[in-house]
């Protein structure tokens, strides 16, 4: 899946903003910033090396995954959104999506709606009616309020679900 984000959309935490002031950082970054970024990605449940302040392949690999969790650019560069993401331990940055939205979002949404089986017809990006019906089932499945609008709340039972799916496929992979 290609992973996406929407600038245009931003919405901030008022309580909290510790992620504005923090540096772009990537592999070969030292220091006490990659040491928090290190706690937040295992508090998060993508990392389990050890923390020692160094951005090496597997702190990469682990915000990479993280960033896939959360429906970010999948590129490993822990820039705001990742930061973020990673303090609200939830997606950041996603638009509201609702009956004629077409979009790339609309597209991750049926991806992510496919994986959970609530959505077994064609991903095209259209919500019409088959995504609506698929998003009230949710809704309905994880006791959201059922209007078939996708916003902040039902992205993060979106990201939750996705993420149980992905963890229940890498076990199947490991025992196979």
């Amino acid at each position: 899946m290609e992973a996406l984000i929407y600038p245009e959309t931003a919405r901030s935490r008022t309580n909290t903003r510790f992620w504005l002031k923090k540096p772009i950082l990537q592999m070969g970054a030292v220091g006490a910033d990659v040491l928090e970024l290190q706690k937040l990605l295992t508090r998060r449940g993508v990392y389990t090396g050890p923390i020692g302040g160094y951005f090496d392949m597997c702190v990469r690999d682990a915000v990479i995954e993280f960033q896939h969790r959360v429906f970010l650019r999948e590129d490993g560069i822990v820039g705001a959104l990742t930061w973020q993401a990673l303090d609200r331990g939830a997606p950041v940055n996603m638009p509201v999506l609702r009956y004629g939205s077409k979009d790339g979002a609309a597209i991750t949404l049926q991806w992510v709606l496919r994986c959970t089986g609530d959505y077994q017809v064609s991903i095209d990006g259209d919500f019409g009616d088959r995504t609506e019906t698929a998003v009230k089932s949710f809704q309905q499945s994880h006791s959201l309020v059922v209007d078939g609008i996708v916003g902040e709340e039902t992205w993060n039972a979106l990201s939750l679900a996705h993420n149980r799916v992905h963890a229940q496929e890498m076990s199947n992979q490991r025992s196979a």
